[in-house]
């Protein structure tokens, strides 16, 4: 019998049989092996939707996954029990973004893991064959999960285009903080300043490539005597993640905002600060075309997503992470699931 999570409304969780939806010649079942818990699905689970995009009736999330396919697709070259990534995202391919090429922003998209759309965090699903994607063998189940987060921080640095020696604030050193830290020190940034309250992710972030790394904002701009960073990358859950980005740039500045802030209501800015140093700002959703990239840096090991993953739970134990990652517990940064593990 299959199994899912489903989140029914605000920090209201279940483990429950789940029928599997019906499936046709553009789709494949596939078993789950690995699915990571991302900040999305913990605003789900928090605050009962993001925006527009509210749990309206009992929801599976689960965005960031890899399986085994139970059936073979010849015209992919992908042959039954083999593993495979999944880009959980179907763009209408027909409105006037997505032909401007702005895939990521189609507001026709069929996304797994957002309402109405159920997610991965079961132990069988059915996926459109359009967003299989195949795998060298090197590459574990696991690490075929973090693609898609590490899809979100490429996408974010074409977006921020980082320029030879400027110094970079990250701030927010989650999974995709911690991402977009990895990807910068691997295209040669030399001055990384990282910001994260929870002393063990600055930590990591030290470890994976940042120069400085502080747990409070101020702590983190006096090593530069105030002056602020050329470009900043929010990646926070903080109502005033935009407010402390503006703070952190420079005069002149870039500000990329990937972070979605808990609430999903209201963002706080200074108007002023931010007119008067001129800030270049972006925000950033989703990803384009990166499959490919964020592939070939894991496979070469150019980029370490396993360090970022610190605890595993089954299928069973999944309320309690979902709890544990909402509550910040110590020394957590990245939760995966594991729905077919006894």
């Amino acid at each position: 019998m299959n199994k899912a999570l489903f989140i029914h409304g605000a920090r209201n969780v279940s483990v429950e049989s789940h029928n599997l939806s019906e499936y046709n010649k553009q789709k494949v079942l596939l078993n789950i092996e690995a699915v990571g818990i991302c900040g999305s699905d913990l605003h789900y689970f928090k605050d009962g939707g993001i925006g527009g995009a509210v749990i309206q009736t009992p929801f599976v999330p689960g965005h960031e996954f890899s399986g085994r396919l139970t059936d073979d697709v010849p015209h992919l070259d992908l042959e039954k029990g083999e593993l495979v990534a999944v880009d959980p995202a179907t763009p209408c391919h027909q409105c006037e973004w997505c032909e401007k090429g702005y895939h990521n922003l189609c507001p026709k998209v069929q996304f797994i893991g957002a309402p109405p759309f159920d997610g991965a965090m079961t132990q069988q699903l059915a996926v459109p064959h359009s967003g299989l994607i195949k795998l060298p063998d090197n590459i574990t189940a696991e690490q075929a999960a973090m693609l898609e987060p590490l899809g979100v921080c490429v996408h974010a640095i074409d977006l921020a285009k980082p320029r030879l020696l400027e110094s970079v604030a990250v701030i927010g050193c989650g999974g995709i903080g911690l991402g977009v830290i990895q990807l910068l020190r691997h295209i040669g940034t030399q001055h990384i300043v990282a910001v994260d309250p929870q002393k063990h992710r600055a930590q990591k972030a030290l470890e994976l490539g940042a120069g400085i790394a502080a747990e409070s904002l101020s702590e983190a701009m006096s090593h530069n005597d105030g002056r602020g960073c050329d470009l900043v990358i929010e990646a926070t859950n903080s109502p005033d993640g935009f407010l402390h980005a503006i703070q952190a740039a420079a005069i002149g500045g870039r500000i990329i905002l990937i972070g979605i802030p808990d609430g999903d209501i209201y963002t706080p800015i200074e108007a002023a600060e931010a007119r008067r140093r001129g800030l270049d700002i972006r925000f950033s959703r989703r990803m384009g075309n990166v499959y490919p990239r964020a592939i070939q840096l894991v496979s070469s090991g150019a980029i370490d997503v396993d360090a970022l993953i610190t605890h595993r739970f089954n299928l069973a134990d999944s309320p309690k992470a979902m709890q544990m990652q909402a509550d910040e517990a110590p020394g957590l940064i990245k939760s995966m699931i594991l729905p077919n593990m006894g």
